[in-house]
């Protein structure tokens, strides 16, 4: 695979879903499942857009339900590559819910997912750079690493003393 010059805004997918009854709980609310579902199809097009390979999720952060998004209403959700690691990407993804009859738009929530880049045989492969142009950007992609040491060490993966860019919040200086 050639190294390639991916922007962050080259990932960007916009999915737009609409609430019908088989997607609501007993309250007329969208099931918070069927909108992880969502979340995780705009995700893994937007890692697919990226790398320009087969994707899995490796995992999902926690996802906290802002404003519920009612019967009827619309789903907009907007997902991005954040950070490409070695053979992972770290994806950036927003929610919001839309009102159609009162035209109000509110945000309902957001959540980083990770996805590993597949080779034809199933097996982890390099994913390109990525490369940011906004302030948001460039936040959110310094913050990456740190939330991937948070994940790695929830998962076993990492000991705490190695998460070099957690130190710094967590231990006193030398």
């Amino acid at each position: 695979m050639t190294e390639q010059r991916k922007l962050t805004s080259q990932s960007l997918v916009v999915m737009t879903e609409l609430v019908l009854p088989n997607d609501t709980n007993v309250f007329g609310n969208l099931m918070g499942g069927r909108l992880m579902y969502w979340m995780d199809i705009a995700g893994a097009l937007s890692a697919m857009k990226h790398c320009g390979t087969p994707v899995v999720t490796a995992s999902v952060d926690n996802i906290s339900f802002e404003n519920p998004i009612r019967l009827s209403n619309v789903v907009h959700i907007e997902a991005r590559v954040s950070r490409a690691f070695t053979t992972s990407m770290e994806v950036y993804v927003q929610v919001w819910g839309e009102d159609p009859v009162k035209q109000t738009r509110y945000p309902s929530n957001e959540a980083y997912l990770t996805f590993v880049s597949l080779d034809s045989g199933g097996k982890p492969q390099p994913t390109p750079p990525i490369f940011t142009e906004t302030a948001e950007e460039k936040e959110r992609y310094a913050g990456a690493l740190r939330r991937r040491q948070v994940r790695l060490i929830l998962g076993g993966k990492m000991k705490p003393e190695e998460a070099g860019e957690l130190k710094a919040y967590f231990l006193p200086k030398d």
